[in-house]
């Protein structure tokens, strides 16, 4: 399993945005104190897997210095319309609207609150 791991400048946000817009499950945040109000949390896909997240500090190690709003994640659903209808509707920014691609595959890509690019779509690989 994968799990791709994101910073925000606000992370709160962040979590409250892809569980309203994307049906993700808060399963733990992890308090990073005042400098870093999350150290950590984990946010399940209904249909399989997830995604990690923490507040971006700028210090720390590695991770935590990586810049913000410039992700880019693919999740492979079997409900790309309705998805599509829930992450508009919750504000997400439409980058390529819902589709059929020429290789069988029917979704599409939004941005999210800070920039990075979230797309859904049927296809699950070779």
């Amino acid at each position: 399993m994968i799990w791709p791991c994101l910073n925000y400048r606000d992370a709160h946000a962040a979590i409250a945005f892809l569980t309203d817009a994307f049906g993700f499950v808060k399963t733990l945040v992890v308090d990073g104190g005042a400098e870093r109000a999350v150290a950590h949390a984990e946010l399940r896909f209904p249909e399989g897997g997830g995604v990690m997240l923490g507040s971006a500090s700028g210090g720390g190690n590695e991770f935590e210095r990586l810049p913000t709003g410039s992700c880019s994640v693919y999740v492979a659903t079997d409900e790309p319309d309705a998805l599509f209808e829930r992450a508009t509707r919750a504000g997400a920014t439409v980058v390529r609207g819902l589709e059929d691609t020429d290789y069988g595959s029917r979704g599409f890509t939004v941005r999210d609150l800070e920039g990075n690019l979230w797309s859904f779509g049927t296809y699950r690989g070779e």
